[in-house]
């Protein structure tokens, strides 16, 4: 795949659904007079690209703001109805969509892969780029080899080129259940300190031998940063502190 550092977006119309309407958008309307990050995957409702390439764009929107960016875009070779679904099922609400039906960005841009092996057809290769008024400033292109690679156009990655001292914020997750009064502090808590999470809920969303299988006790909330376990509220307190 070649390096379009320094180069312009290829000028592109696309198809897009706006509630029970078509709008048809260009190039210019996600691009021009803008800083963006945009970050290009095989396919919507994919595994990689579900777990883990969307949601960490989605989940540091707000660090990418702080960072000068006026918008983070997801391209990916389906339909406007296919990522509208996605986004929602995700919901990814901080995502600018970009349904490249056709093919015809990822094609021009030189990125439009054979992915038959899949009978996925033709779908675009996993990158990622700075764009800035339409001009590709920084590109972070995935490796040539077998399989899905993913290891060079995350959103940290991006993040720590444009700012090698950043500090990124970590990624907490909040085991708890109906009405327990400390979830509901622990809640509070990091919302005070402005700290974005995720709320797994029992029964909805886990059991028991889950909890005690991934944290090793049965109470709750329990707190994890990172994929590191911090407890309840009191430990949580008093790291915040």
């Amino acid at each position: 795949m070649k390096d379009l550092t320094g180069t312009k977006i290829p000028a592109v119309k696309f198809n897009t659904r706006d509630g029970h309407s078509w709008k048809e958008l260009s190039t210019d309307d996600f691009f021009k007079g803008k800083k963006v990050a945009l970050f290009a995957l095989p396919g919507a409702f994919t595994p990689t690209c579900s777990s883990t390439h969307l949601p960490r764009y989605n989940e540091l929107y707000e660090t990418f703001k702080k960072e000068g960016f006026d918008d983070v875009i997801c391209l990916s070779v389906n339909d406007s109805f296919v990522m509208n679904e996605w986004k929602k099922s995700l919901k990814a609400d901080n995502i600018t969509m970009l349904p490249d039906g056709n093919g015809e960005l990822s094609e021009k841009l030189g990125f439009l892969v054979n992915k038959n092996d899949l009978t996925f057809g033709k779908r675009s290769w996993r990158y990622s780029m700075i764009v800035n008024d339409g001009t590709i400033e920084k590109m972070f292109i995935e490796n040539e080899e077998p399989g899905d690679p993913f290891s060079n156009s995350d959103a940290d990655s991006m993040l720590k080129f444009v700012n090698p001292n950043i500090e990124i914020p970590k990624s907490y997750t909040v085991f708890t259940r109906p009405g327990c009064p400390f979830c509901y502090e622990a809640k509070e808590l990091l919302k005070k300190n402005n700290i974005a999470f995720e709320e797994l809920s029992l029964n909805d969303h886990f059991s028991i031998k889950t909890l005690v299988a991934v944290s090793g006790d049965t109470k709750v909330p329990q707190v994890f940063a990172n994929g590191q376990r911090i407890g309840g509220f009191d430990q949580l307190s008093k790291i915040l502190k």
